[in-house]
């Protein structure tokens, strides 16, 4: 298997000898005669060397053999036959490689068939067949990569962590950057428990591929968490040992729990009773250590947990468990990963949200919660199929009680999740926007109190204040995080937001007029999200005053803010005249563009430059910019090496639409020597 100190010498040697033989072919092709003749002297010793051995073996197939040396090159020789014997054992010994050359590629492809066969078989989960296969096939090629890479994947399948790392390491042998084998290798090491080790594999990793970040956080949680749960069942093994009261009860009410043949109030009493004895880091890891989430394996407590219509015993007992789970599983993420590896617990909970037991929900809801207020979790949750899941909390938000504060704090918690992200992707169009529409219809002014989110609305006299929304602090908390769902699934262009972006942009339209700053920064972020999907948006929120808002946001100066803002006004001048000429008659002299201009953030320089550009169509915009100091602005960022090369084309508009417009600015041009670059911004002009 390749593994002794010889084996490997061996594979080192063999190595070398590839190395050699091409530097050496290399040599005897040299321009200089010094390298020629050094190289001629090293081959007739490495064939003499060779010869040497061959002729022991030839001897005992063949007694009579000719005694000429014909691995030597005449040296005594004129220079002519000199010449001619170096030719031609160059000659033979190009032959000889490209003889090499064909058997490896015929070995590499005995490799690379022997390769798929294992890979088929690992597919099947036959992994010792597939290590036989990689095994094979490194008989053939021994520095093939991929099937170290395989096998060691294989072993690991196998719980064989000694050999998968001995594979890795052969895997390096080969490529010092193979990133597949670093994460193996952690991966083998971290189930040796060899920390220290294992991070260090996932940190190399990262050195070689940077982009890896999120695998490489992923990696380590990993590691960190399996550190954390062998110390905390050390600990609890050490307190057990020790005679702990605490250890005691948990065994006793687990085996009372596991005795089949009792009635529902009797496992009721002994689930509130384990409830309270977990409550504690060692109660909670004594209680996996000891198969508490087995607890389903008793029929009639999974019969309860699992009935699609509960009778209130069932009920009872179904709340007794979700609180155990509760205590059991706060702050402690390994807890939280085995209940979720629980089949039925994963299955059951959408049901559970859904069930219509109000006092069920909210344990269900109380539950998650736990899971989505760390990271961890938060991924542990986006394994789970949450396509369901999102319609039940979306639809929870239009709840009378605390179940709404609940499901949007769930909401806000995971939109930041990729995969959840993906998941309301995929419903956009028939859950999400819908439900957007419906739970912001009733902050605008004078919508009917209750309709969307009765709980948090139920007081009309605090919807509206003056024509502005002025709600109680729990709706505000509502729509906020409503808001920030929506802006992180707008991230992406999705085509199906075009049938939602009016309504959308209508609501957010009004909700800048709120009284709280949070509120206003995220429905203008929303905007400039979903105004590029839909012209007929743009025209409505035109109409409806919208560039003033963004004016007034921008002269006030947040930085948030001011982002969004000169993102939506990009938007809006670029297909609305209207929008253009409100923006000018909004900032004559257009001091709070020429503002942007010196921004230190180059998507808001980007954005600032592309509007003065589309303003600049309008009369007399230009000669309202006389003395400004705009060409130099626009000079800079033009002829700048900004990262964002919409900062460079923008300002080269702009410059190239101010002195078309305006003759005058090209004296100021001249003055700072732009012209060059206003010829080479030409192109863009012309193109615009």
């Amino acid at each position: 298997m390749l593994r002794d100190k010889d084996t490997e010498a061996d594979f080192q040697r063999f190595l070398r000898r590839v190395d050699d033989v091409t530097n050496l072919l290399q040599d005897l092709k040299s321009p200089d005669s010094a390298v020629q003749e050094k190289a001629i002297a090293e081959t007739e010793k490495r064939l003499r060397e060779q010869g040497a051995s061959r002729e022991e073996e030839e001897e005992e197939e063949e007694e009579c053999r000719t005694t000429v040396n014909r691995t030597l090159i005449n040296t005594s020789g004129t220079p002519r036959v000199q010449a001619a014997d170096a030719d031609g054992f160059l000659a033979a010994l190009e032959k000889d490689a490209k003889e090499r050359a064909q058997r490896r590629r015929r070995n590499e492809q005995l490799a690379n068939a022997l390769k798929e066969q294992g890979n088929e078989a690992f597919r099947a989960g036959d992994f010792a067949l597939a290590i036989q296969r990689y095994s094979e096939g490194l008989e053939k090629l021994r520095d093939k990569q991929e099937l170290y890479t395989n096998r060691a994947q294989a072993y690991l399948k196998l719980h064989e962590y000694e050999k998968a790392i001995s594979d890795c390491e052969w895997a390096l042998k080969c490529n010092k950057n193979c990133l597949k084998a670093y994460f193996l290798m952690g991966k083998a090491h971290l189930a040796l428990q060899h920390f220290s080790e294992s991070r260090q594999c996932y940190e190399k990793m990262l050195q070689i591929d940077p982009q890896k970040e999120n695998l490489f956080k992923e990696c380590v949680a990993e590691a960190r968490l399996e550190e954390q749960r062998l110390r905390e069942e050390q600990r609890a093994q050490r307190e057990l040992q020790a005679g702990s009261v605490a250890a005691l009860p948990i065994q006793e009410l687990l085996q009372r729990l596991r005795s089949p043949g009792h009635d529902l109030p009797y496992y009721t009493g002994a689930v509130v009773l384990l409830a309270g004895a977990v409550s504690s880091c060692t109660g909670q890891t004594l209680f996996r250590t000891n198969n508490g989430f087995s607890i389903l394996s008793n029929e009639a407590v999974r019969g309860a947990f699992c009935a699609e219509s509960k009778s209130p015993a069932e009920v009872e007992l179904c709340v007794s468990l979700l609180l155990l789970w509760q205590a059991a599983c706060a702050g402690n993420e390994e807890n939280q990963r085995v209940l979720l590896a629980q089949a039925e617990v994963g299955a059951q909970l959408p049901e559970l949200l859904s069930c219509g037991t109000a006092q069920i929900q909210r344990e269900a809801l109380a539950l998650i919660s736990l899971y989505s207020e760390h990271e961890g979790g938060r991924r542990l949750l986006g394994r789970q199929d949450l396509s369901r899941w999102l319609q039940i909390l979306m639809a929870f938000v239009k709840c009378t009680d605390a179940r709404a504060d609940s499901a949007m704090n769930i909401l806000s918690d995971l939109s930041g999740e990729e995969r959840f992200q993906a998941q309301c992707r995929a419903t956009l169009s028939t859950a999400v926007s819908p439900l957007f529409t419906q739970l912001l219809n009733f902050s605008c002014p004078g919508a009917a109190p209750g309709r969307a989110c009765p709980a948090l609305g139920a007081d009309s006299s605090a919807l509206c204040q003056d024509g502005s929304p002025n709600a109680s602090p729990g709706y505000q908390d509502c729509v906020f995080a409503v808001l920030g769902l929506m802006m992180n699934l707008l991230l992406e262009s999705n085509g199906t937001i075009q049938d939602f972006a009016v309504p959308i942009s209508g609501r957010c339209l009004a909700l800048l007029s709120h009284q709280d700053g949070r509120i206003v920064t995220r429905a203008t972020g929303v905007l400039s999200r979903v105004l590029p999907a839909s012209p007929s948006a743009v025209q409505e929120v035109v109409g409806a005053g919208v560039v003033k808002k963004m004016l007034k946001f921008l002269k006030a100066g947040g930085q948030v803010t001011s982002s969004y803002a000169i993102k939506t006004l990009s938007i809006c001048t670029k297909s609305s005249k209207r929008a253009q000429e409100e923006l000018l008659k909004g900032d004559k002299r257009l001091r709070v563009l020429l503002a942007l201009l010196r921004s230190g953030d180059e998507l808001t320089v980007a954005n600032a430059a592309f509007c003065l550009s589309q303003c600049l169509l309008l009369p007399g915009a230009a000669s309202a910019l006389l003395g400004s100091g705009v060409v130099q602005l626009l000079l800079r960022h033009a002829g700048g090496d900004a990262a964002r090369t919409s900062v460079q084309q923008n300002s080269a508009i702009a410059l190239g639409r101010l002195c078309v417009a305006e003759p005058r600015h090209i004296h100021q041009l001249r003055k700072l020597n732009g012209l060059a670059i206003l010829n080479s911004s030409m192109k863009y002009v012309q193109s615009s």
